[in-house]
């Protein structure tokens, strides 16, 4: 019986892709029993009005350049074609299906796993799938049922605090923030005039 492939999914809108997502992805796959990471681009939920959201091509396409180099790091747009509004729990069950030699796990930050519980079917995500937890600077305190959970595990990546909102904000102030991109992002970004 061949090993199931063991893919962690890190999701989010990437807009723009920065060095700390790209940090933590790396650092996990590297440090953690993954073979790869997928980042799963988040689609823009059509009944938000996010003006200070790129279309979803854009932001994939970023992922994926950003990702050029680094072949256990995969750019995902599975959640484009799933119905809105979605949630993670119909994602994972999609994607089993769809790549029955795949094991996948979720990867979250710590400050998301503080609001967990708040997740729809949270309970069969615990139940089904492992989580592998990066820390983050965050209030609050930690559910006592997460703390020592069998199928989660915590992995010491390197603490970022840069945020995509800090970046759109700084580009729009015309202030330099090449340093916090990969450079392929920075000068797609630049070439776009993105969030001018």
């Amino acid at each position: 019986m061949s090993t199931k492939k063991n893919i962690g999914l890190y999701f989010g809108t990437f807009n723009p892709i920065h060095l700390g997502h790209l940090t933590i992805a790396n650092h996990m796959v590297e440090f953690s029993d993954l073979d790869e990471v997928w980042m799963v681009v988040t689609p823009h939920n059509p009944h938000k009005k996010k003006k200070t959201l790129l279309e979803d091509n854009h932001r994939l396409n970023m992922v994926r350049i950003a990702l050029e180099d680094y072949p256990k790091l995969k750019a995902s747009n599975i959640e484009f074609d799933l119905p809105q509004p979605n949630y993670t729990v119909n994602t994972l069950i999609h994607l089993e299906e769809k790549y029955p030699s795949n094991a996948f796990s979720l990867i979250m930050g710590e400050d998301n796993l503080k609001s967990f519980h708040k997740w729809k079917n949270y309970e069969v995500i615990l139940e089904n799938y492992a989580i592998y937890v990066y820390p983050r600077i965050s209030e609050g305190a930690l559910e006592h049922r997460f703390t020592d959970h069998l199928k989660i595990t915590k992995v010491n990546a390197p603490i970022m605090e840069i945020s995509s909102t800090f970046i759109r904000k700084a580009i729009s102030e015309g202030k330099n923030i090449r340093p916090l991109l990969p450079h392929n992002v920075w000068e797609y970004v630049d070439e776009m005039n993105f969030y001018k």
